[in-house]
């Protein structure tokens, strides 16, 4: 018999930020979504604060132990930890940036060591860790050196129930992209997409759509050279691999309806190239997804919005939709051993 999956570890994230009570919407709404247990690492006030700015009846109930997730979890949100911080929405300071922190760093570790099933990270604002000794760009990055791996092995990818796209370069000024990109970075990445779609989402042989960088995929050089120097060649090596590749493409025309019923992802040349389709099209239900780990990352695909924090404005979906994709994943990974 296949075991059952184990709980998922959720992080706080900024408690000044949405996070908190899109965690607490997203328990309220478990059964109707179909989610897998899941339990918060730390900020039990902080929680139980936020559900009742939204108007929401959620209890929440410490455990001291992963496991004991699941038993709790039809009644009760699960909390690990005694750890909480006091909090005013929308405006974040050192504390709770210390308490989101921590907090990453507790589920990512529980993941790690096999006492949760994945880690879905709640938004964090990388200005106020920056002030606790957070020094990394994103959260992908830390996820990458908590497990060990070169920043270039984890691969961000955004999913949407319209679209999966691959930012290639992420996290820099965008007059850095060209010298970023290379035959051999689009080559890596591409393998870990094709290799983690099969694995994760069950999809035989994916299909890879590659963008340009260039309006117009270049033009034949007249609008630059790096499709014909560097995306191009890329493309051709990994068709004799036998992956399924196509492109470069023109990015104004890869998002379309028709153009995305040709692929299972689209890898883009830069942050924004994948971000602002998906988010136009599935902002409410994006999830950002970390591939090529060790252990299954998701994470709503937004910000901490601390503009409408407390307000009871920040719609959930897209925690939902992440923690719906991390069970998924999660299943997936243990039925495979």
């Amino acid at each position: 018999m296949t075991p059952a999956p184990l709980p998922l570890a959720v992080s706080l994230g900024d408690p000044a930020g949405i996070g908190p009570e899109i965690i607490a919407a997203a328990w309220s709404n478990r059964r109707a979504e179909g989610l897998a247990p899941f339990f918060v690492t730390g900020g039990a006030g902080v929680l139980g604060a936020a559900a009742h700015s939204r108007g929401l009846s959620v209890p929440v109930e410490r455990i001291a132990r992963p496991e004991y997730a699941a038993q709790v979890f039809d009644r009760a949100l699960p909390v690990l930890g005694l750890e909480d911080a006091p909090f005013r929405a929308g405006q974040p300071d050192e504390g709770g940036a210390r308490l989101a922190l921590h907090s990453l760093e507790q589920a990512t570790g529980l993941a790690l060591r096999g006492e949760a099933g994945a880690v879905v990270t709640a938004p964090i604002a990388k200005s106020e860790l920056a002030r606790v000794g957070f020094d990394h760009p994103g959260q992908t990055e830390y996820l990458a050196a908590a497990c060990g791996l070169d920043q270039r092995d984890a691969v961000m990818m955004l999913a949407g129930p319209s679209l999966r796209a691959v930012p290639l370069t992420v996290h820099c000024a965008l007059s850095e992209v060209p010298d970023r990109l290379s035959e051999d970075l689009i080559c890596h990445r591409a393998r870990i997409v094709r290799a983690d779609l099969k694995r994760d989402f069950g999809i035989e042989n994916p299909r890879l759509a590659v963008c340009g960088l260039n309006p117009h995929a270049g033009e034949d050089g007249r609008f630059g050279d790096e499709e014909q120097r560097i995306i191009a060649p890329a493309v051709a090596r990994l068709r004799a691999e036998g992956l399924e590749v196509t492109g470069p493409h023109p990015g104004d025309a890869l998002f379309t309806p028709r153009a995305r019923k040709s692929y299972d992802a689209a890898l883009a040349m830069y942050h924004d190239q994948a971000l602002i389709p998906l988010k136009a099209l599935d902002f409410d239900e994006g999830v950002n997804v970390t591939l090529g780990l060790p252990i299954v990352r998701t994470s709503p695909d937004h910000g901490t919005a601390f503009d409408i924090a407390g307000k009871g404005l920040a719609d959930p979906g897209a925690m939902i939709a992440a923690l719906r994709m991390a069970g998924d994943m999660a299943r997936r990974r243990a039925a495979h051993g």
